[in-house]
């Protein structure tokens, strides 16, 4: 396993109380009575449903998830956290596994973390949430991880400004998220840092430290054009008088040609290679030409940096959820936990995912061998047949 270099700095630091605010493997029957159902989002027939279960490969048929099961449908289910996070001056953790077993072609796979009080049965894309993290796919160029943290100075969401990607292969994958207290931020998969920086260089949690100057404006006199007319140069005489097409001095009339049949033979008309087109006079360089116009810049009156860009959870998170639209389902999530400490998350992931990965690839390898395996015999009866029938033909001919 491979640790983040901002992670393992942590660790060097000293030991730190670690706590976990939820934590969910869902290897019960009870998970059902931990997790609500968006019930009132949408109406019943929208819905897709849940099932619990280990997948179609996997590293312990009892280890279990949860798993979108219907195509083309919304899927909204939250749980309460043990213990409600408020930002402060320990860094959020945030980390899920997803599996995608339907070479998802269109669908979301984020989780949301919720702010306050959650009217469970109505949770869906208009609940305000603190955070929404994960994988996004939808056809070949949308195809990320989405990294979206509320603005309590703006008081909205706030996506990455540019993608961080994703995994779109059939296996389980970690994704990490974590909001440090100096304003920083880290995104792991599988436990490799993909993208870490500053919140403020990374999304619009501020205003723009420059603006246009607006009392300058370019001066009525200000020359913008690099290149102007030769005053020198004059148009050849008859320069106009060239036609642009001329007959074909290679043609001659065919032998077969009547005059009094087909009419006066005429060449063919083809390009005059004299023929330049309008002219123009060229171009020379501007001697009055200043370079082009900057607007000059001033300081933003309205910018000041924001000690508290990272307090996504300024008044206490408080629920994880699951809103999602799905065209092809079969996404199935597992090992949630909601920490103050990326040290607690990784011992988490090494009990859960990287304890499984193993053993559910060599699965997933033995179902695609025997499925490929399968074709290629179906491929050779489908042979046989056609030789079968060739055969049939062939009778016939006696």
């Amino acid at each position: 396993m491979k640790f983040s270099v901002l992670a393992t700095l942590s660790l060097v630091a000293g030991p730190v109380a670690a706590e976990v605010y939820y934590k969910e493997q869902f290897n019960d029957n009870d998970w059902s009575k931990r997790w609500v159902e968006s019930s009132k989002w949408k109406p019943k027939a929208e819905m897709g449903k849940w099932e619990h279960t280990a997948g179609e490969w996997y590293a312990d048929k009892d280890d279990k998830g949860i798993q979108t099961s219907e195509d083309a449908r919304f899927y909204g289910i939250s749980a309460k956290m043990d213990k409600t996070f408020t930002s402060g001056d320990k860094e959020l953790v945030l980390q899920y596994s997803v599996k995608h077993e339907q070479n998802l072609d269109c669908g979301g796979a984020y989780i949301k973390l919720l702010p306050g009080k959650v009217d469970q049965p109505k949770f869906g894309g208009d609940t305000p949430y603190s955070i929404m993290f994960g994988p996004d796919i939808c056809g070949s160029s949308n195809k990320r991880t989405h990294v979206i943290l509320h603005s309590n100075a703006k008081d909205e969401n706030i996506l990455i400004k540019k993608d961080v990607n994703t995994e779109t292969d059939d296996l389980t994958h970690l994704y990490t998220l974590v909001i440090r207290p100096d304003n920083t931020f880290e995104v792991l998969i599988d436990n490799k840092s993909v993208r870490s920086g500053k919140l403020d260089e990374e999304f619009d949690f501020l205003a723009e430290k420059e603006i246009m100057d607006p009392e300058a404006s370019k001066p009525e006199d200000w020359v913008d054009e690099a290149k102007i007319p030769d005053p020198e140069d004059k148009k050849p005489d008859g320069y106009d008088d060239i036609p642009e097409e001329i007959p074909d001095p290679d043609a001659s009339k065919p032998d077969d040609w009547d005059d009094e049949d087909d009419g006066e033979w005429e060449a063919p008309m083809i390009d005059n290679p004299d023929y330049k087109g309008p002219w123009s006079p060229k171009m020379i360089d501007n001697p009055d030409y200043k370079g082009k116009w900057v607007h000059p810049m001033i300081p933003n009156p309205e910018y000041s940096y924001d000690d508290s860009m990272y307090k996504v959870c300024k008044d206490g998170c408080t629920h994880v959820g699951f809103e999602l639209w799905q065209v092809k389902t079969g996404t199935l999530f597992d090992d949630i936990i909601v920490t103050d400490s990326l040290e607690e998350a990784q011992k988490f992931a090494e009990e859960t995912f990287f304890k499984k990965s193993g053993d559910e690839k060599k699965m997933y390898d033995k179902i695609q061998e025997e499925k490929k395996a399968a074709e290629m015999a179906d491929m050779g009866e489908a042979g046989d047949m056609g030789d079968m029938e060739d055969l049939d033909g062939f009778e016939d001919e006696f």
